[in-house]
């Protein structure tokens, strides 16, 4: 078949006139194609110009190319999809090529043929809010959100294959046909191409950039070792960014095993720079410090030889001081703990808890919550709702019988007694001081914002509440805060045992500088103490700077007080341009006989104290340009993570387990799969993340729910279950 394109055009004469009239025809049959069924083409391929025989070219062949692979046989290969056709001058025409074209789903230029329908779509790099776009229906299109989706919500790859699932999209778009919709195996291998994808675009990213570490290990139920990395660092828009680098099989849990991993894990990703790595306290982590130290001494991101690189995971320190104090009233709580299981171990008991709650005229929202041993918050979670009931739970021990005699029993075969008046005091006295820990906990688990800047603040609290209870009148509440004082020093000391990099990340935030910590010094240590404190970290924020201004002088130019941009106001107003220059002239007046970035900054009054909206990175975006060396500095301080869990592990004292479904994969996919989620959770707008955290709330609530509706060893059942879980929900469900 020979479409109009290529039927022959020859030309008979040589004037000018006729070679002008030949182009014209020549760009009038393009145009007459292009508004058929041809995309557009760049116009840097379309040929104008006619063969050497006079016949013109096909525009086919912009989009393919002639390959000989046999004697008297050529073939056309499209150079987007390499599909091949016949390509004999004389038997085979160029139709089918065209027609291809159209259709070809790798072709860049390919216009969208079908009617175009208004959408919303989330903004790009996880801004809240949505924008209107006009959007076509395709099924490639389809096939890799289906995939994200698996990926991001922990979806099974069967459940592409259920009969509902088929049902519900196929009715959501018409358009989509049952063939169209892929099988479980063809959606795992668009999880690895996603993978691929989203690897080399965070590659990308993190060239030439300086990298925060932290590093876990987790155990399958097979008893496989794997090992999570990730990485958390600030981009130059002032953005913080934590991504998993590796989530892989290690043969061990050896601290020189860990450091060869996590230093091969570099290379393959292109990373020349650790400012610090977070890791918990196990001994073997110091091995892995050393190890690391010593190999990546001399790369090129390297800062003042690694000796700053050790940070332990703060969190983890709060769980085991909170562990030394939860020994002192260990027999109140399991008490308190025994009552609240009694309750909730059948319906017909936790009615007569209702009942009772009725006669005292007592009425709350919040229900009682069973305990998970391994996790303090849900027994702070426990305690903190159980005491606002005790009238109800001393009046079942004289009035409920069954009650009663449950604990009697107890006691008979050597086990707790139902708790008394003292025991609930002692709980309602140990939650108000375990409530510090619980808020701390979660500011230092935090990966949405900066946390290095928010340790002292907590630390210093803490600090101070636990030397006011050590000389307390209450004997428990003194024995449990002294056993407490003696892990925080054993770990911490008397600030000497932090990594000074803590402390500079307060003085780099702009509401608290010098001033705050030599405050904070004082009142803890005295003004000696503190002065000496306050002359050291301020010695190591000069040695940092100093640093930077070595490796980065070529780069930074200082800029001059002439050359200082003036404040941004109301031209037309007077009044606010006296106010901007005064405001050039405090700041010039302040900046009088400071030699250098840190001590300008330090001059400076403290800024945005009473700002509850304050953020840390938007200020030295803003002044970024103010203090171009010290802003480095920043970036890199600022971004180093105290903790090394996410939020729902931060408060597990247990070791981490992978999950059933993810321990029935490939240590490959295992990978693929929670690096691909954690890359693509960054897209996913911020309140969208913030709010899975109430979501989670809701599902433990209506847990309790449904267990109030179970038999009481089901509920005993579950209840123990949900204890095994190293945190509120699997981080993968995904089964083969």
């Amino acid at each position: 078949m020979d479409s109009s394109t290529n039927a022959p055009f020859v030309s008979t004469q040589a004037d000018g006139a006729t070679a002008t009239a030949t182009q014209e025809a020549a760009a009038a049959t393009q145009a007459e194609v292009t508004d058929g069924e041809l995309p557009l083409v760049p116009p840097s391929v379309v040929s104008k110009t006619g063969t050497g025989s006079g016949r013109k070219k096909s525009l086919a062949w912009n989009h393919f190319e002639k390959v000989k692979v046999d004697e008297g046989i050529t073939m056309a290969v499209c150079n987007y999809c390499k599909k091949s056709y016949l390509a004999d001058s004389k038997s085979c025409g160029t139709s089918n090529l065209l027609a291809h074209v159209t259709i070809c789903p790798k072709n860049p230029n390919k216009e969208d043929k079908g009617q175009k329908t208004l959408a919303f779509e989330p903004k790009n790099d996880g801004d809240e809010g949505f924008k209107l776009v006009s959007t076509t229906f395709s099924v490639e299109a389809s096939r890799k959100a289906l995939a994200e989706m698996i990926i991001i919500d922990e979806l099974p790859f069967r459940c592409v294959e259920g009969y509902g699932f088929k049902k519900y999209v196929t009715t959501l778009q018409p358009k989509l046909r049952l063939k169209d919709i892929p099988f479980r195996q063809t959606v795992a291998r668009d999880v690895i191409g996603i993978y691929n994808s989203e690897r080399e675009k965070l590659r990308k990213s993190l060239k030439g950039c300086r990298v925060c570490l932290t590093t876990d290990t987790w155990t399958s139920l097979q008893n496989l070792n794997y090992m999570c990395l990730t990485c958390h660092f600030i981009d130059d828009a002032w953005k913080l960014h934590k991504r998993i680098l590796n989530f892989c099989q290690v043969e061990d849990h050896k601290g020189e095993t860990i450091g060869r991993k996590i230093e091969m894990s570099l290379r393959e990703w292109g990373i020349d720079g650790i400012f610090t790595l977070t890791v918990d306290n196990a001994s073997s982590n110091l091995t892995t410090i050393k190890f690391l130290q010593r190999v990546t001494k001399d790369w090129n991101g390297t800062v003042l030889g690694n000796e700053l690189m050790h940070m332990r995971c703060c969190a983890h320190i709060l769980n085991l001081i909170v562990g030394e104090g939860l020994k002192e009233i260990d027999a109140s709580v399991a008490r308190v703990r025994e009552a609240v299981r009694y309750v909730k171990s059948s319906p017909n008991r936790n009615q007569t808890f209702r009942n009772f709650m009725e006669r005292l005229g007592m009425e709350s929202k919040s229900l009682l919550c069973l305990d998970v041993p391994t996790r303090w918050n849900s027994t702070y979670l426990m305690l903190e709702t159980a005491e606002k009931f005790e009238k109800v739970f001393l009046r079942m021990d004289f009035e409920d019988d069954g009650y009663s005699s449950y604990f009697r029993s107890k006691e008979d075969s050597g086990g707790l007694g139902s708790p008394c008046m003292s025991d609930f005091q002692n709980c309602r006295a140990f939650v108000t001081f375990l409530r510090l820990f619980y808020n701390a906990t979660k500011k230092f688990s935090g990966s949405l914002y900066v946390t290095s800047n928010a340790f002292f603040d907590e630390i210093f609290v803490i600090q101070e509440s636990i030397s006011h209870l050590v000389k307390s009148q209450n004997n428990l509440l003194k024995n449990t805060a002294t056993n407490m004082q003696t892990k925080f020093e054993k770990y911490w000391g008397e600030g000497d045992k932090i990594n000074p990099l803590l402390y500079v990340a307060v003085v780099l935030d702009p509401r608290k500088k010098l001033r705050f910590l030599k405050f904070s010094f004082s009142e803890i240590y005295g003004n000696e103490v503190g002065n000496v404190m306050v002359d050291k970290v301020k010695a190591v924020l000069m040695k940092l700077y100093t640093f930077f201004c070595s490796v980065n002088s070529s780069n930074v130019q200082e800029p001059s007080g002439g050359e200082r941009t003036p404040m941004v106001g109301d031209v037309s107003d007077p009044y606010v341009m006296v106010h901007s220059r005064y405001e050039l002239f405090l700041e010039a007046e302040q900046s009088v006989g400071c030699s250098n970035e840190v001590d300008k900054y330090l001059a400076e009054n403290c800024d945005g104290r009473m700002d509850v909206n304050f953020e840390v990175l938007g200020w030295w975006k803003d002044n970024s340009s103010r203090y171009p060396m010290l802003s480095k500095v920043a970036k890199d301080v600022l971004a180093v993570p105290v903790s090394i869990v996410a939020s729902e592990s931060a408060f597990s004292t247990g070791g981490r387990i992978v999950d059933p479904f993810r321990s029935s994969l490939s240590p490959l996919m295992v990978q693929n799969l929670v690096c691909a989620q954690n890359w693509l959770q960054a897209t996913v707008p911020i309140s969208h993340r913030q709010s899975r955290d109430e979501v989670e709330a809701l599902e433990e609530e209506f847990h309790d729910l449904v267990l109030n509706q179970q038999s009481s060893s089901a509920s005993i059942s579950t209840s123990s279950k949900s204890g095994s879980s190293s945190g509120k929900r699997p981080i993968i469900s995904v089964e083969d």
